[in-house]
């Protein structure tokens, strides 16, 4: 195990791709090991045979379809007319309009690249600086893997034989907070820098802005009005969402257009088949780790360091956060689950819980350097220097950093929902 582990952190640095590099590496555990590939293949099947895993390509052409159909538009108009009077209002919006994006994209990267682009058109043109603009653009869109749907929670479901559905139920009230305090964060620039703030709608264009947005906004309505009725589950609510978009990009909008939908079917199996391959191979790695009582071996040193609840707790959150700066957030779950997530169950720590505290943490990543690919999106987007985004996104982190300890040391952050609706 010791010489597929070098191989394996040697090869971090190479540029090979993850899932290269996780399937090269137990290869030769198991070939040196004695070990049949008869296991590999059983594995490999296993891991890819899942029905919850399912969701994950129609959550991702949804999210394309509503890029691509002028949703994004009309929600950021929306969001705009709803608190563009505060002071800082366009920055209010881009949180809110994140916040109401989140409910179908389900990826940070989506955010960003769908919405960054009219988020900072706009402020740019309204005398809002860049270097803000760019900052609560990245910031914002970590709350679309938190607010249901959410494909890192489907993934994460699959690693962590864990419920999606309260998973998802769980991300609701974190992704709210972390929009109030994102907002809260705007407030201060706002009053420092004396940005403007939209006049008060009237009653008419706020009716006229609701009219242009509202079946974007049945989206996540129809999600969350048919898991919770039982109508059906979380892996069918993202066919559903699918066709849902689909139908809303061709009929009622109209600025989608079947020409559009190889495009879009293209780049829905391109991104569909790096997740597989992902999943694949890191569940063979994740067994070779189980063989080799890697999971329990850090179990023990864990535990005998962190003697209570609190410790573990911070200690997972602080390796977590290192983790997010180097590695894509859907390698580490895949990598991480099976070892930290049984440790943290095993605390007492509910499941749930445990899954929205590492979500979170690797969600936080994805604005972090030298890996943050959300800032290498925001940057292009807003054509400003990748270092001048960086340095301006910093300050956001704090208000994320404080939902990530309510919601690692407030239980019923998480749970409260969940249980109200399947039960404890």
């Amino acid at each position: 195990m010791t010489l597929a582990f070098t191989l394996f952190v040697i090869l971090l640095f190479t540029g090979l791709p993850l899932y290269a590099n996780l399937g090269l590496c137990s290869m030769i555990y198991v070939f040196l090991g004695g070990f049949t590939p008869i296991t590999v293949l059983q594995r490999v099947t296993m891991s890819a045979n899942s029905f919850t895993l399912l969701a994950a390509p129609f959550f991702i052409i949804m999210g394309n379809i509503m890029n691509n159909s002028g949703v994004t538009k009309r929600m950021f108009d929306f969001a705009n007319v709803l608190v563009g009077r505060l002071p800082g209002g366009l920055g209010h919006a881009n949180v809110v309009a994140s916040v109401m994006f989140a409910g179908m994209s389900g990826t940070a990267v989506a955010d960003a690249g769908g919405l960054g682009n009219i988020e900072i058109k706009a402020m740019r043109d309204a005398g809002y600086d860049d270097d803000f603009s760019c900052a609560i653009t990245a910031a914002s869109s970590v709350i679309g893997p938190i607010i249901p749907p959410s494909l890192p929670m489907v993934i994460l479901a699959v690693a962590a034989e864990a419920s999606i559905g309260r998973l998802f139920l769980g991300g609701i009230i974190p992704g709210l907070l972390m929009g109030v305090t994102l907002m809260l964060m705007v407030s201060i620039y706002a009053h420092k820098r004396n940005y403007p703030r939209a006049p008060r709608p009237t009653l008419k264009i706020l009716c006229a802005a609701f009219r242009e947005a509202i079946w974007a906004l049945m989206a996540p309505v129809i999600l969350f009005v048919g898991i919770f009725s039982g109508i059906f589950t979380p892996t069918e609510a993202a066919v559903i969402a699918a066709f849902y978009s689909l139908i809303l990009g061709l009929f009622v909008y109209r600025e989608f257009t079947f020409k559009d939908i190889p495009k879009v079917i293209f780049s829905t199996c391109e991104t569909t088949g790096v997740v597989l391959a992902l999943v694949m191979t890191a569940s063979i790695f994740g067994w070779v780790l189980s063989v080799s009582q890697v999971p329990q071996s850090i179990s023990q040193v864990l535990l005998s360091i962190a003697h209570t609840k609190i410790l573990l707790l911070l200690i997972v959150n602080v390796f977590l956060l290192f983790v997010g700066m180097f590695m894509e957030g859907t390698a580490a779950i895949l990598i991480l689950t099976p070892i930290l997530i049984p440790i943290m169950v095993n605390m007492g720590i509910n499941i749930t819980q445990a899954c929205l505290i590492m979500i979170m943490n690797l969600m936080i990543g994805v604005i972090t350097p030298p890996v943050g690919v959300v800032l290498y999106v925001v940057a292009n987007v807003g054509k400003v220097p990748f270092e001048r985004v960086t340095r301006a996104t910093i300050p956001f982190l704090i208000p994320l950093f404080i939902v990530l300890l309510l919601v690692t040391f407030v239980p019923w952050i998480t749970t409260f929902i969940p249980n109200l609706v399947f039960g404890n």
